[in-house]
């Protein structure tokens, strides 16, 4: 032969499968099906063909490629071949393509038959071994002679497989052909077919019956095994979650990406895909979150489902488009979806058939047997694609026609006067938020008064919307379509509010600034100070310190037409948020005459007033301000702020017990404070564990604000528990991610937390730099609140490297504040570090650590009171303090401490309980420290033990889990799987 045929050559050389390289792939969620190939494999007696179906996106491509790998490993020669949409237009192509694909492979194999004849099909040097006489029994259509040169080819070419994917595609012929040599089991052979099988039985176009036809040839056979690839189900969306983050999947995380793929991997992985670009998969203490901002992503038109609906052609696409948006009407969606775009009846019907049997839209059962009663889209991805493709007049028209058929049916419209039946919503559909979505897109098409009422109600009705499912957009929508000013003012006062209570903190403040530059007598003074005070905290948590500094002055609140005792509170909280304390204290006592007018606009004023005396060492208003009660004519939510605002102030300076009193006092539960203040409230109670699961959440959706002089406070107590946990390395990121703004809040707390970490890492005199650093930047603002901690924390420090002598200014100052605050935190680190300066072995020593311990009980704060006991044990009291210590710190998972306390409890005589669990926390933590990225040295440095020590813990760990490198541990670290092979 020779290149006179160039057609016919390019058709036999066909497509190659992109798996044909054997590169390794990890299956998820295919384990059962891996093991029935591995079955397949494993039966001499069994059928020499492999079947394995499922629909578009199931991994039929990659299980091929995974099957390809295991025949490798076995010594197979793998034939890879893949079929193409018109094959099946080309009796025995596929055939003949197989024989040549087998001795091609062959002869580059070394397997070359001496009396084949060489004939070449292909430019390039690609050479295939064929015959005039197949070709030509090939045209003829003799598949005898083709089964014949296949079997023939098999059985030189033996140990082999032919991996054939996308049979969907190929020629009924040739999968006869096919089915044919597996009733022969040749040798060593096996042939393992792919082809795309949906599991809707609605449909009947020509085309699936063909391929329905063809497919059937290979299993009728009985010769040949079926494999069945199912969804995923919600454990191995989990897992794919995992491995493509490198982090544990926050359980709300999956169930989002199973409702919108149904748990299709192809649909997932893209779903993932589109996320992971627009960074909205966040990774927060080793846990995969999806950001508070993140949207459904649009399908690029490259992707498989995209590329087969665009396949499909007319009607399919049009029809598609309309029930993209109309779906959820059951079957008047198809009567308005030829309303709305012009196709006939007939033709719309023709497109659901088609989409039916392209496996991308699925019939809804009837009851009794009945017709369907609607149509939904197999993955909800693909029907926000489609509909992400709508003109806003396309998609509004047909919104329209969705909001008008749903009011004739709520108003009770005669049935037989409509021009349709009346339409209700399939239990499929979202009942919560279809209506208005779609009042929302058809706008000005419908009635703008009944739409604006509507929209408001269910955006009202489901406020707070944690999920962020449609009430600022509602409110929004309404806002577009309201025309008479004062209205309007009030509908922008609604978004102000729902844009911050979803966290779109940008919006509200422009929002609230549009209010404020001309407000109309509709909105009362109270209410202007509410938004004016929103602006205010919008800014500041947007981390806009310029801002902040320019709200502080009277310049900027002149220029607004705002009443004084709008203006006042508002400028005061500025002045707050950007820690100018006396300066705050002076505008407060300038204008009493103005905020102390009625009971809501002193609220702010007096709790600034507080905060800024706290910040400067005084607690004597903040009590006195707690003693008053609240006005019983205040409304709830605003009872709601100021109650929250007061037991931050409480927990931020580590008094559990008074924020508790308070929080009983208010009728507060302690679930609903906000989640920067419920995160301090976990941690002083111990229950470190929910304090982490919130903090995560907060860090991933961006809700981390808190207000000075708590600001940082957030930050450096996440730090601290990871490094009891030892997370070393994540607190100091954690850490470095706050830092680097001069014109912010000051950074004490994060250099208490900064200072923790670098001691844990072996170095104190970075620490002392740190804190010293700290005291000067406090002191230089007039700054007092948290210097306790600095102080004390640079008097243990200064301890510990026999420096007793600098640490006496340290306890000078801690004793000072102590007497100054009266702070039960303050006179506690005063008795701990003194203790520690002059040694237990002192008198002195002894009472304070008496004291210490009987303090730290009556506060009732687990840590503390185990770092408390800890201190106090040996000398200062009996050394089965430590024990208790022990079990306080097993409370708040600090694994660290306890590896610590272990020591100490060793070195005292003492037995350590439970030995079989404190041998699984030590590997625990090994393996902790490994995923931190530190070696060797550093792990021996954060456990006080010697490199060797460390070495063979390793080797131990290794040991027992079957786990064979540090980059296998950190994967199970990072995945959230236990620290053992599957057979341990």
């Amino acid at each position: 032969m020779d290149s006179g045929r160039p057609a016919e050559a390019e058709a036999v050389r066909g497509a190659t499968a992109t798996w044909a390289d054997g590169a390794h792939v990890h299956l998820v969620g295919r384990e059962r099906e891996l093991g029935e190939f591995e079955h397949f494999l494993d039966d001499p007696d069994g059928p020499g063909m492999l079947f394995v179906h499922g629909e578009r996106g199931a991994g039929r491509s990659v299980f091929a490629q995974a099957a390809a790998e295991r025949l490798r490993a076995r010594d197979h020669m793998v034939v890879p071949l893949v079929c193409v949409r018109g094959d099946q237009d080309r009796p025995l192509l596929l055939a003949l393509r197989a024989v040549a694909a087998v001795r091609e492979h062959r002869s580059l194999a070394g397997r070359a038959d001496p009396d084949a004849e060489v004939l070449p099909v292909a430019e390039g040097g690609e050479r295939a071994v064929l015959t005039e006489a197949l070709l030509s029994a090939a045209e003829a259509g003799e598949r005898a002679a083709l089964a014949d040169a296949l079997l023939s080819a098999l059985a030189q070419a033996a140990p082999v497989a032919v991996v054939v994917d996308d049979a969907q595609y190929a020629d009924a012929a040739s999968l006869n052909v096919l089915g044919y040599i597996a009733t022969q089991r040749p040798p060593e052979t096996r042939l393992v077919i792919t082809s795309v099988r949906h599991t809707s039985e609605a449909g009947d176009s020509v085309s699936r019956r063909r391929r329905d036809q063809a497919v059937g040839l290979l299993t009728e056979v009985g010769a040949a095994r079926k494999i069945i690839l199912p969804r995923l189900t919600r454990p191995q969306i989990a897992e794919m979650v995992a491995r493509r983050s490198q982090a544990v999947p926050d359980p709300a995380l999956v169930e989002r990406v199973l409702g919108l793929t149904r748990g299709v991997p192809a649909a997932a992985d893209a779903l993932l895909t589109g996320w992971s670009r627009r960074d909205m998969v966040r990774i927060a203490d080793g846990h995969a979150f999806l950001a508070a901002s993140a949207r459904v992503p649009a399908l690029p038109d490259e992707d498989r489902f995209i590329r087969a609906l665009h396949e499909l052609g007319e009607p399919c696409w049009t029809t598609a488009a309309a029930l993209s948006v109309l779906w959820p009407l059951g079957r008047t969606a198809m009567t308005l979806a030829a309303e709305t775009t012009g196709l006939s009846g007939p033709e719309v019907a023709d497109g659901v058939r088609g989409l039916i049997a392209a496996g991308l839209l699925d019939a809804l059962p009837g009851e009794d047997g009945g017709g369907p009663r609607g149509w939904t889209f197999r993955s909800p991805l693909v029907e926000h694609a489609v509909r992400g493709r709508l003109g806003p007049l396309e998609r509004g028209r047909m919104s329209a026609a969705a909001v008008e058929a749903l009011w004739a049916a709520r108003d009770d419209a005669d049935a037989a006067a409509a021009p349709h039946r009346p339409a209700l919503l399939v239990e499929e559909a979202d009942a919560e938020t279809y209506l208005p979505d779609r009042i929302a897109d058809a706008g000005v098409l419908i009635d703008r008064d009944r739409a604006v009422a509507e929209l408001t109600a269910a955006a009202e009705a489901l406020h707070p919307d944690p999920e962020d499912r449609g009430m600022l957009r509602w409110f929004r929508a309404a806002l577009r379509l309201i025309e008479e000013p004062a209205a309007r003012e009030l509908a922008l006062l609604r978004c102000v509010k729902a844009a911050w209570v979803v966290g779109e903190h940008p919006t509200a403040g422009r929002a609230a600034e549009a209010i404020l530059r001309d407000p109309s007598d509709v909105l009362p003074g109270q209410e202007l100070q509410e938004v004016a005070s929103l602006q205010v905290v919008a800014a500041a948590a947007g981390k806009d310190w310029t801002q902040l500094s320019r709200m502080g002055s009277a310049e900027w609140w002149d220029r607004l037409p705002l009443p004084p005792e709008a203006a006042v509170p508002a400028r005061a909280l500025a002045l707050c948020l950007a820690e100018q304390w006396q300066e705050v204290l002076d505008l407060l006592s300038r204008t009493e005459a103005v905020w102390r007018t009625n009971p809501h606009a002193r609220l702010i004023p007096e709790l600034a007033q507080a905060v800024a005396h706290m910040a400067q060492g005084r607690t004597d208003v903040l009590a006195r301000n707690l003693d008053v009660p609240p006005e019983p004519s205040l409304p709830p939510e605003t009872l709601y702020s100021i109650t929250a605002g007061y037991a931050l102030q409480l927990l931020g300076a580590a008094d559990l017990s008074g924020a508790m009193a308070l929080l009983t006092d208010r009728g507060m539960p302690p679930e609903a404070l906000p989640p920067g203040t419920r995160f301090l409230l976990l941690q002083l109670q111990g229950r470190w564990d929910d304090a982490l699961a919130l903090a995560r959440f907060m860090v991933a959706k961006d809700q981390t604000f808190t207000a000075p002089p708590q600001h940082h406070l957030f930050a450096a107590g996440m730090a601290a528990i990871l490094v009891a946990r030892g997370k070393p390395v994540g607190a100091a990121r954690l850490i470095a991610g706050e830092r680097g703004n001069r014109n912010g809040p000051l950074e004490v707390f994060l250099d208490v937390a900064d200072a923790e970490v670098l001691r844990a890492m072996g170095r104190p005199d970075a620490a002392d730099h740190t804190l010293r650093r700290g005291l000067r930047e406090a002191d230089a603002r007039g700054y007092v609140f948290g210097t306790d901690e600095l102080a004390a924390a640079l008097a243990m420090i200064r301890a510990e490297t026999g420096r007793a002598d600098a640490a006496a200014t340290c306890l000078w100052r801690l004793d000072e504040l102590a007497g100054r605050t009266g702070s039960g935190r303050t006179r506690l680190l005063y008795l701990l570090a003194s203790a520690r300066v002059l040694g237990q072995g002192s008198d002195a020593a002894r009472k304070m650590l008496h004291e210490a311990v009987d303090l730290a009980r009556s506060r009732g704060q687990p840590f503390e009171t185990a770092v408390t006991l800890s201190a106090a044990a040996g000398d200062a009291g009996p050394p089965e303090l430590l024990h208790e210590a022990y079990e306080l710190y097993g409370e708040t998972g600090s694994v660290l401490r306890r590896f610590h306390t272990r020591a100490a409890m060793r070195e005292a005589g003492l037995t350590v309980p439970r030995r079989k669990q404190a041998t699984a926390e030590n590997e625990q933590l090994l393996a902790t420290l490994i995923t931190e990225g530190l070696t060797n040295r550093q792990i021996a440095t954060v456990l006080r033990l010697s490199e060797d020590a460390v070495a063979n813990r390793l080797s131990r760990l290794f040991a027992r889990t079957g786990l064979r490198s540090r980059t296998e541990v950190v994967s199970a670290m990072l995945t959230g799987n236990p620290l053992t092979t599957p057979d341990r």
